[in-house]
């Protein structure tokens, strides 16, 4: 399968890349940074350099990758989980207008489908976002994946885990790969005991 993978050196992204390609598919990865470029690369995946705010390029990047799939994996988050609330305008802004234009480019690529993640709780503050993003990806057919806090490596829980609900973000790409031929609708990805 042809993917569109937004957000491919991400958290989640950068793991799920590798996983993807070996799984046989054709993964073109997104990442705002020519750094970042090597990653995708390296991890078998075709890198493209793309603002998802850039609805023009965004576009003319996902008609290029001729997706059967785009995949959602963007944030906007800080490094230092202090910074969330400060930031929380930025990462609303990702699920509403971010969401809205990979959206209107998987139309214009030939009517891919989207896989898009989100949460599987409510931020303060911040659930008309997350309803409004959830809503828009389902209306068009696609696959919300309400992901449980991460855990692990590269995240703001690297030695502890925190409240449920959660999931280990290794098990989180994993047990994402099989959901490219999901049907529409939500699927919750958490720890089995959460």
């Amino acid at each position: 399968m042809r993917i569109f993978l937004a957000g491919a050196t991400g958290v989640i992204g950068s793991r799920l890349l590798p996983l993807l390609v070996a799984a046989g598919h054709d993964v073109t990865g997104t990442t705002r940074s020519a750094e970042r470029a090597g990653m995708i690369e390296k991890a078998g995946g075709t890198p493209v350099v793309v603002d998802v705010y850039d609805v023009e390029a965004l576009t003319a990047a996902a008609v290029k990758s001729r997706p059967e799939l785009v995949m959602h994996q963007l944030t906007d988050l800080p490094d230092d989980a202090a910074d969330i609330p400060a930031r929380a305008t930025a990462n609303s802004r990702m699920r509403t207008e971010g969401t809205a234009n990979l959206l209107a480019a998987a139309l214009a690529a030939g009517g891919a489908r989207m896989l898009a993640q989100s949460i599987a709780w409510t931020p303060p503050g911040r659930g008309d976002a997350v309803a409004w993003h959830e809503a828009a990806v389902l209306d068009a057919g696609g696959v919300v994946v309400r992901y449980g806090q991460l855990y692990g490596p590269g995240t703001y829980y690297e030695t502890e885990p925190p409240a449920p609900a959660r999931i280990r973000v290794s098990d989180a790409a994993q047990r994402t790969v099989p959901l490219v031929e999901a049907a529409s609708g939500v699927v919750v990805l958490a720890d089995p005991e959460d």
